[in-house]
């Protein structure tokens, strides 16, 4: 598909960039573009476009903003010493979003399409991805919203497919040092048979109530349990959950319907493969995180996904008690996880599952 191009006036001026990417926090500051491509029932995916950042003209009566219909991704550009920019198994992101799109009654863009948007958005704001230090990226924001102005309760038959991106640093400011998690008793992620496949807006909407109890008691992501018993865990806010076992085995929550399949969830059971472990999918009740931490048999707890890559955990806490995971320490295969896949992702790791896709030169 063609993409026409019109450049923003008047773009950030190359100091005020330099400002932005030599300390970037993440998602404060936009670079200078944006991607549209327009759905309509009767066309199909048309008049793809590269526009000036700015904001969205949106009737009010427009079918996201009463009914929810909109799908987001996260995906990230990185710059490798030679200067060329990669991003990091686009096809998955493209996929997911497709099965969101499929789950939330939103057209499914082609991944081809969804791919040639990264590169056409990095054609022109290139300059934004940060020098590979500091875990600093350029983290890319493709959304789909339901552009239809009507009020029924119907699947909208028009849509618009968005690509904005914002320069980051590392998602916790900490480094590698352990995070602590509250555990979330009184509400749920996501139900059987609902939109927990989904990325979509509603789900990170229901999480907040819990996020906000978990930062007022120092913690700084939100564990969820299943909505039918309260009994297994699921997974973060934002990100999928690994239990490393004394004897090499690794266990994680299995993707039945509740949990978003995370890429670097998928990314991280490979790379667990070939070091030699074990990796279980398999449910995992907080009954038995309590006591095999307890007795040691639990050796390491980190969490997972695009935007923090890999954290490890070292503290589950609710309202009735505290679970301290190897004495607030990062274990070891949670350290050796992390410096691989962010290896990969920088260019200093050979790239053995062929993951890395180039976008520029």
């Amino acid at each position: 598909m063609y993409f026409k191009v019109t450049q923003n006036p008047s773009p950030s001026s190359s100091s005020d960039r330099s400002e932005v990417i030599s300390n970037p926090t993440f998602g404060t500051h936009f670079t200078d573009h944006q991607v549209v491509i327009v759905w309509e029932k009767a066309k199909g995916w048309h008049s793809a476009e590269v526009l000036p950042y700015g904001p969205i003209l949106m009737d009010p009566s427009s079918a996201v903003l009463h009914y929810g219909q909109e799908i987001f991704e996260g995906i990230k550009a990185y710059r490798h010493q030679d200067g060329s920019i990669w991003t990091f198994r686009p096809d998955k992101n493209a996929s997911r979003l497709q099965r969101s799109a499929q789950r939330m009654a939103l057209p499914e863009l082609p991944t081809e399409l969804f791919i040639e948007s990264l590169r056409q958005l990095i054609a022109v704001d290139g300059a934004w991805v940060p020098e590979p230090t500091g875990e600093k990226t350029l983290y890319m924001r493709p959304f789909e919203i339901a552009a239809e102005n009507f009020l029924g309760v119907r699947a909208a038959e028009r849509a618009e497919y968005r690509l904005i991106a914002s320069p980051v640093g590392p998602y916790f400011t900490g480094g590698i040092k352990p995070v602590s998690i509250w555990i979330a008793l009184d509400s749920a992620r996501a139900g059987k048979h609902g939109t927990g496949e989904a990325k979509t807006g509603g789900n990170y909407a229901a999480s907040l109530l819990a996020q906000q109890e978990g930062y007022a008691q120092g913690c700084s992501q939100v564990m969820y349990l299943d909505a039918e018993t309260s009994t297994y865990v699921e997974e973060l806010g934002g990100m999928n959950l690994f239990f490393v076992y004394q004897d090499g085995s690794v266990v994680t929550p299995p993707l039945d319907g509740t949990i978003l399949h995370g890429i670097t969830r998928d990314s991280i059971i490979a790379l667990l493969t070939d070091a030699g472990h074990d990796v279980i999918e398999r449910k995992i009740s907080l009954d038995e995180v309590r006591e095999k931490v307890k007795s040691g048999e639990i050796a390491e707890v980190f969490a997972c996904g695009t935007a923090a890559v890999v954290t490890p955990v070292g503290l589950l806490k609710s309202r009735e008690e505290e679970i301290t995971i190897a004495n607030n320490e990062p274990g070891a295969v949670t350290v050796a996880m992390r410096e691989e896949l962010t290896g990969i992702q920088y260019g200093t790791v050979k790239d053995r599952h062929n993951w890395m896709h180039k976008l520029a030169d």
